[in-house]
C-alpha cells in the first residue's frame, strides 16, 4: 500500500469515528444528560417558561434536524454561549488552552526526557542495585495519590519553605515558567515519570535480548553505540506511540494540578461546568478530545511506519 493510500484510508477511518462520536455525544446529551430548559429555567418554572427555552435551544424542532445543527457546531467550531457565564464557548477553551499548556507542556517533555534517560541507564545495568533500586522508587511513587503529592509539596515547598507560591496565575508566559507553573510542574513530574520509567525499561529490554544486538557486539560495537543506535531506535516505536497517546491530555489539563494551584486552564473549567451542567462546555471539550485522539492516532501510524517501514499497515 502506497503512503498516499494509507494516508486516505486513515483519513476516512478517522472521520467515520468522529461522525460516531459525534453522534454518541448528541445522544448521550439529549436523551441522558436530562432536560436542558428544566436546568436553565429552574425546577419552579412554569411550563410556558420551559417551552420559551426549548424553542430558544431549538429543542422543540426533530431530532434528525437538531443532530445535524449540532454537526454544522462542530464543522464551524461554534457551540453557542455557556450556560454559566454567558460567554462563547470558542473564547472560553481558547482562553483557557494557553494555562494548561504552559503547564503540561513542560511536565510532557521533562518526562518523556527523564523516564528515556533513566530507563536507558537501569536497562544497561540490569540485575544492578541501581536497576533494583530505582524500580523499587518507581512502586511506591506510582502507589502514591496525585492529591497527596499536591498536599505535602504546597505545605512542604511553599508554606514551610517558601520556595514557591502557595497559587497563582499571571498573564506573562515566562512569569508563570519560572514562578507559577514550577511547583505543579514537578509534582507532576513525581507521578508521570515512575510508571513511564518501568514501562520504557521493558520497552528497552525486550530489544536488547534481540539477536540483532548480539550480531552489533560479535561486529565489535561499543556497548554506548548499540545502546542509542540500534537498541534506542527500535524502542522508539512504542515509546512514541505511548508519548503521542498522552497529547490529548493536553487539552483537558491536570484537573487536580490545576484546582488546588488556581490555574485557569481547562481542567479547571471542565470541572466548574460539571458542577454547573452547563452542557455546551461539556460537549465542546469532549468533540475537541475525541478530535485530538484521533489525530494523535493517526500521527501515530504515520511515526511507526516511518520508524519501522517493513511494516505493512492494514
Amino acid at each position: 500500500m502506497s503512503g498516499l493510500l494509507f494516508l486516505v484510508r486513515r483519513l476516512g477511518q478517522a472521520l467515520l469515528t468522529l461522525l460516531g462520536v459525534i453522534l454518541l455525544v448528541f445522544v448521550l446529551f439529549n436523551w441522558v444528560g436530562g432536560d436542558p430548559a428544566l436546568i436553565l429555567a429552574g425546577k419552579m418554572a412554569s411550563a410556558q417558561d420551559l417551552a420559551n427555552v426549548r424553542h430558544q435551544l431549538g429543542l422543540d424542532r426533530p431530532l434528525w434536524q437538531q443532530f445535524l445543527d449540532f454537526v454544522g457546531q462542530v464543522l464551524r467550531g461554534d457551540y453557542g454561549e455557556s450556560w454559566a457565564t454567558h460567554e462563547p464557548v470558542s473564547a472560553i477553551f481558547r482562553s483557557r488552552l494557553g494555562p494548561s499548556l504552559t503547564l503540561l507542556i513542560p511536565m510532557l517533555v521533562l518526562e518523556t526526557l527523564v523516564a528515556v534517560a533513566v530507563a536507558l541507564l537501569v536497562a544497561a545495568l540490569r540485575g544492578s542495585w541501581l536497576d533494583q533500586g530505582v524500580r523499587m522508587v518507581s512502586t511506591v511513587a506510582m502507589s502514591v495519590s496525585l492529591l497527596v503529592y499536591i498536599i505535602v509539596g504546597q505545605y512542604v515547598f511553599a508554606y514551610l519553605w517558601g520556595w514557591f507560591p502557595v497559587k497563582g496565575w499571571s498573564d506573562s508566559v515566562l512569569t508563570n515558567l519560572r514562578v507559577y507553573a514550577l511547583l505543579p510542574v514537578l509534582l507532576g513530574l513525581f507521578v508521570s515519570v515512575a510508571p513511564s520509567i518501568r514501562l520504557y525499561r521493558s520497552f528497552i529490554l525486550e530489544e536488547i535480548d534481540q539477536d540483532f544486538v548480539r550480531t552489533a557486539r560479535a561486529k565489535g560495537l561499543s556497548e554506548t553505540r548499540i545502546l542509542f543506535v540500534h537498541v534506542l531506535r527500535n524502542a522508539a516505536i512504542p515509546i512514541v506511540t505511548n508519548v503521542l497517546m498522552g497529547l490529548p491530555g493536553l487539552l483537558t489539563g491536570a484537573f487536580l494540578l490545576e484546582r488546588f494551584f488556581a490555574i485557569p486552564g481547562i481542567g479547571r473549567e471542565i470541572i466548574l461546568a460539571v458542577e454547573r451542567s452547563d452542557f455546551p462546555l461539556i460537549k465542546a471539550i469532549t468533540v475537541y478530545v475525541a478530535m485530538a485522539t484521533l489525530a494523535v492516532n493517526l500521527l501515530g501510524d504515520l511515526c511507526y511506519r516511518w520508524l519501522d517501514p517493513r511494516v505493512r499497515l492494514e
